[in-house]
């Protein structure tokens, strides 16, 4: 059986600057080398897409990709911001069109790519939702049969007869992702946008396309920064990197790939001002790892204490400042969680506009050694306004000889605590 979507040699090329992918001049010059049977020239002179490198106006934002991907499966797309993934997604949706390469799908798609991407703003939702039923060629009867449930899935059955415009970002995905859940589509494409819903709403997302998977043999690709979202749902995950292509399998094999080796170890993170991740109270700037006396580290020894530090800024006064530190080890089990409700006074304590550090410290003698992945959760008064920052750290834990002594072989298990051992003559 052939799969429902074969990606063979796709390529992007996008042009750098204001202009657009090309110039009078450069089209010209495509013109007359197609005319004479000879390849493109700009297909030349792209370069490798590292948004950190300085270089030519021309870069590959997808570079060579081959990918099948068969009837049912559920396939996790990971990879840095700037690896190609909203772009695959853009070409497999037939938003834009590959610089070379081709796509053979087999199957009616429906795409979730950005908010409001397939919506009128000055329909309502409901005449949105048969717009978005006859771009995937359905009748009106078809479309009929399903709004009911489509209306209940999105929780926005009280505006359904507003027009969008006038509709959050949240409404706008939960309607967006009812219609291209209950439409039917053969393949169905989820990016980020997910996150933009609350907690409730993406559990109910992810169960609605396991169910869509396993009952209904639909194809779904999947864009997603959240590991745990990747395994809960995906059969298989591909990693991009530099918009090339880099590791298939399995989700855990690609994520501990992913993790371990495309992640540097990184003492510190930091936002730029206008990109600070916030819960509109108060926004985190940075968070490093320092041992005890606050110098910067990557690595500590199993029987020193180390220090979670959060630098945020609260842009309201009276704000409750809500933070979490969750530890996971190598293979991304969640091992430790330590709420800031622990702090003396927390329950009474508000905050006036400015900036603070706030620490975690993680003790001694507790954990094996290893490597350990920080993630760091912010959430307001009764857990309101919450967001997760995953992974924004990596730290190695190295073995101490105080500690192990003469024996030199491996220590089972995450956790190494000095438990207290007392012998007795009984």
């Amino acid at each position: 059986m052939k799969p429902i979507l074969e990606i063979k040699k796709i390529s992007k090329m996008y042009r750098l600057g204001v202009i657009n992918s090309t110039t009078l001049s450069d089209d010209i010059k495509r013109f007359w080398f197609k005319i004479r049977g000879k390849e493109d020239p700009l297909l030349k002179i792209g370069e490798e897409n590292n948004r950190l490198q300085e270089g030519g106006k021309y870069v590959w934002a997808l570079e060579d990709i081959n990918l099948d991907i068969n009837e049912g499966e559920v396939v996790g797309i990971i990879g840095k911001n700037g690896a190609g993934k909203s772009t695959l997604l853009k070409l497999l949706s037939k938003v834009t069109r590959p610089t070379k390469g081709k796509i053979i799908s087999k199957g009616k798609t429906a795409s979730l790519l950005e908010v409001g991407t397939g919506f009128h703003q000055e329909l309502t939702g409901r005449e949105n939702i048969f717009l978005n039923g006859a771009i995937l060629g359905m009748t009106k009867k078809e479309i009929s049969s399903k709004i009911e449930d489509i209306i209940d899935f999105s929780g926005c059955k009280r505006y359904i007869d507003t027009p969008v415009k006038r509709y959050s970002s949240g409404m706008f995905v939960r309607l967006a992702f009812a219609v291209a859940a209950y439409l039917e589509p053969d393949i169905l494409i989820v990016d980020e946008v997910l996150a933009v819903g609350d907690a409730e709403f993406q559990k109910k997302a992810i169960g609605k396309m396991k169910d869509i998977s396993q009952k209904g043999g639909r194809t779904v690709l999947f864009v997603s920064h959240n590991m745990t979202s990747i395994k809960a749902l995906c059969s298989r995950a591909v990693l991009l990197e530099n918009g090339k292509l880099t590791k298939d399998g399995s989700p855990d094999e690609v994520i501990n790939y992913y993790l371990n080796t495309s992640t540097k170890i990184s003492y510190k993170k930091s936002w730029q001002l206008e990109k600070r991740p916030s819960n509109n109270d108060f926004l985190i700037s940075s968070v490093w790892l320092s041992n005890n006396k606050k110098n910067k580290i990557t690595s500590i020894n199993v029987d020193e204490s180390f220090l979670v530090n959060i630098d945020f800024e609260v842009i309201k006064n009276n704000t409750k400042v809500g933070l979490n530190v969750i530890l996971y080890d190598s293979n991304q089990n969640i091992i430790s969680s330590s709420i800031n409700n622990h702090e003396k006074n927390f329950y009474n304590q508000k905050h006036s506009t400015g900036f603070y550090n706030s620490h975690c410290k993680i003790p001694g003698l507790l954990f094996n050694a290893g490597i350990y992945f920080i993630s760091v959760y912010m959430f307001g008064a009764n857990f309101s306004n919450a967001k997760m920052i995953e992974y924004v750290l990596k730290i190695e834990i190295e073995d101490g000889v105080i500690v192990r002594g003469d024996y030199h072989g491996n220590y089972d298990g995450v956790l190494r605590p000095m438990l207290e051992w007392e012998t007795k003559l009984i």
